[in-house]
Parts: C-alpha cells; sequence; structure tokens
C-alpha cells in the first residue's frame, strides 16, 4: 500500500503541473510522429590507472511513433516504443542488456458533451525483443556462467478492456478500467521441465503457455515542458488482479526527461520502476542517462 500511495504521490504531483498548462487547439484527422534516440555511454581507463573502475561501454536505442486520430468528439490514440540497452564491460565475456522493450497501446475514446470524460476502450501489449539471461559463477573454473531465462514473446502480456477516460490533449490523460482482462503468455519450454512449481515463472501454471486474470486498470500520460528545451515524459500504469491477491497491485512506472542541446543532439534521463509480484519479489529499478542523437519524423 505505502508503494501505491507514493507512487500516486508523484504522478499526482506531475499530473497537476501539466494541468497548468494552457490546453492547445488539437488538429481533426490523423496526426503522426516519431522519434529515433541513440544514448550512449562509455568509460575508460588505462593499465596505469591506479584509483580502481573498469572499462565499458554501452548504447541504448529508443523508438517512439505515435499516429492518432480525432474526428468531433471521437479521439484514438496510438503509440508504438522500442526500448533496447546493451552493456559491455572488458572483463566481462558477455555482454548485458541494460533494457529490453517493445510495447504498443491504443486508446479510443467517445467523448461526453461538453466534458473532459470519455467512454473508452483501450489496449495494451508489450514484450521483449531478444533472450534475457540469469548470471551466475561457476563454482570449479570461476568463469561467468549465464541460463536463458526469457525469451521475445515469453514473456508477453496483452490488457484490454472498457472504462472512462478524463483527457485534457493528447500529451495529457488519465483512463480508468475497473474490468481489464490480462494475459499473460509465456514458452511452454519455460513451465515444462523438471521440478517446475507452479506460478514460478511469471505466474503461470505447469505445463501451460498462457495465464489469464481480471481486475482493474488505471493508466496515465503527462508530457510537459518543465523549462525551456526540457521536456518531462511520464507512463503510469497500474494493476489489480481481482482474481488472485487484489491487494498487490503491479506497478509500471517511466520517466524519460530530454534536454535538449539542438535539433539532433539531446541528454537523456530514462528512470523505470516496475513492482510485478508474479515476475520479482520487490521493486526493480532502471535508471539510464547519456548523451543522445535524435531524429524527429
Amino acid at each position: 500500500m505505502k508503494k501505491l500511495v507514493l507512487t500516486f504521490a508523484l504522478f499526482g504531483g506531475i499530473f497537476n503541473m501539466s494541468a497548468q498548462e494552457e490546453e492547445e487547439e488539437q488538429k481533426q484527422g490523423w496526426t503522426k510522429e516519431g522519434n529515433i534516440s541513440l544514448l550512449f555511454n562509455q568509460s575508460a581507463f588505462n593499465e596505469e590507472w591506479t584509483g580502481g573502475g573498469t572499462s565499458n561501454l554501452s548504447g541504448n536505442l529508443l523508438f517512439d511513433y505515435n499516429f492518432n486520430y480525432l474526428k468531433d468528439d471521437f479521439t484514438w490514440d496510438n503509440r508504438l516504443l522500442v526500448d533496447y540497452g546493451i552493456t559491455k564491460q572488458r572483463s566481462d565475456e558477455f555482454a548485458r542488456k541494460t533494457s529490453d522493450r517493445l510495447e504498443f497501446n491504443s486508446i479510443a475514446g467517445k467523448q461526453l458533451e461538453d466534458s473532459n470524460w470519455y467512454y473508452s476502450l483501450f489496449l495494451n501489449f508489450r514484450t521483449q525483443i531478444t533472450k534475457g539471461y540469469k548470471f551466475g559463477e561457476d563454482a570449479e573454473t570461476g568463469e561467468t556462467t549465464r541460463t536463458e531465462y526469457t525469451n521475445f514473446l515469453s514473456p508477453a502480456y496483452l490488457q484490454f478492456g472498457p472504462g472512462m477516460m478524463w483527457k485534457k490533449s493528447e500529451n495529457f490523460y488519465v483512463n480508468i478500467a475497473p474490468a481489464t482482462g490480462r494475459m499473460v503468455f509465456v514458452d511452454k519450454d519455460f513451465t515444462s521441465g523438471p521440478g517446475y512449481v507452479g506460478g514460478d515463472y511469471f505466474g503461470v501454471d505447469a505445463n501451460k503457455a498462457m495465464r489469464f486474470e481480471l481486475g482493474a486498470s488505471v493508466s496515465g500520460y503527462a508530457k510537459f515542458d518543465v523549462i525551456e528545451n526540457v521536456t518531462m515524459e511520464n507512463l503510469l500504469n497500474l494493476y489489480s488482479n481481482y482474481l488472485e491477491d487484489p491487494q498487490n497491485v503491479d506497478i509500471d512506472y517511466t520517466m524519460n526527461m530530454k534536454m535538449k542541446i539542438n535539433d539532433y543532439l539531446s541528454t537523456n534521463l530514462i528512470f523505470q520502476a516496475i513492482y510485478d509480484d508474479n515476475a520479482v519479489q520487490g521493486f526493480q529499478i532502471r535508471e539510464v542517462f547519456g548523451l543522445g542523437i535524435n531524429y524527429g519524423f
């Protein structure tokens, strides 16, 4: 509960900042916008360096494409996100992923007359692109070992359901869906091995490739200018499963702050916090900071 209150407080403050901005007149018909960013981080030490440290190189690819439709009192917003990062240390045999996310969001709304409220229908799909590994150390040789743990579409999450949306603009909305279906897809190979205990792999039962849940979903999006040339984007998704442990609310919050240098260069700060007790009994935290090369289209 403390985690949920803290998340609402953080995002509520962001919404209050966004609500103070002047609402822009929205264009009828289709609007499309995309951006590709490459973030780089690098550290290097020569053999004589005595202060400690390991040379490393890391990179992160961000692809963001929006295609939205507006016609009178009907709105339909779609977004495709790709976030993939990798790092390699000189002393490490394997390169390691720092992020891997493929996500598609779609939400349609029919506006209630003279209000910011809409009847809504939403869909969210997310997975990862490449294999994920758990790393360890061989007790005899001391060498690094890795064991495949995830893969493309394992896991994959599909959520959908009707609800109500409060929307000020394409850059500021909250959607509440009290009857949300969620399906968790996995590769059956991960749930059918010897000694597998049902539910250990993202909540999926033994010898199964899918888990169905019914619950409530709250999602929010806010994008605004903090100061000149500094833009903050926030995405929040909450989900409670009515069928099992409804008090354990899944949380997925992402913040992307872009500090513009010019049309092609920026400094980006990405922060992500995930809580999903079917995956890990605790918060998963990710932070990326680096120089970005941007291309908008």
